[in-house]
This record gives structure tokens, C-alpha cells and sequence, in this order.
């Protein structure tokens, strides 16, 4: 993660390697919680996502 970072300063990387644990440490949680791997989430987050953006589409065309 810190090789790739586009991050020049320590304390930028620093920040950036702390925020993808976190990211990590929250996908865990939720594949424990949910009993699902992380492409089963992410299919599960996706579909939502566009659902909600469907909806919104639509109120924007109708009004």
C-alpha cells in the first residue's frame, strides 16, 4: 500500500497506510457479520447503489 501510494510526505502516507487498515479492518467486520465473502458484499453493494440511483433518476426525469 505505501509503495503505491501517490503520497509524497511521511505523514501522507502515514495517513494513507492507517485509512486502508481501516478499510480493511470494516470489510472484515462485514463479511463476519453478513457470512459472505468480499465479492458476495460487493455484489450485494453494488446492486444497491444502482437501485438507489435508479430511483433517483427517475425522480428527476418525472418532475
Amino acid at each position: 500500500a505505501v509503495a503505491k501510494s501517490p503520497t509524497k510526505r511521511v505523514t501522507t502516507q502515514i495517513s494513507h497506510l492507517v485509512m486502508s487498515m481501516i478499510a480493511v479492518f470494516k470489510l472484515e467486520c462485514l463479511k463476519i457479520k453478513h457470512h459472505l465473502n468480499h465479492f458476495a458484499l460487493r455484489a450485494k453493494i453494488l446492486i444497491k447503489a444502482n437501485l438507489a440511483a435508479m430511483c433517483e433518476l427517475k425522480k428527476l426525469c418525472c418532475a
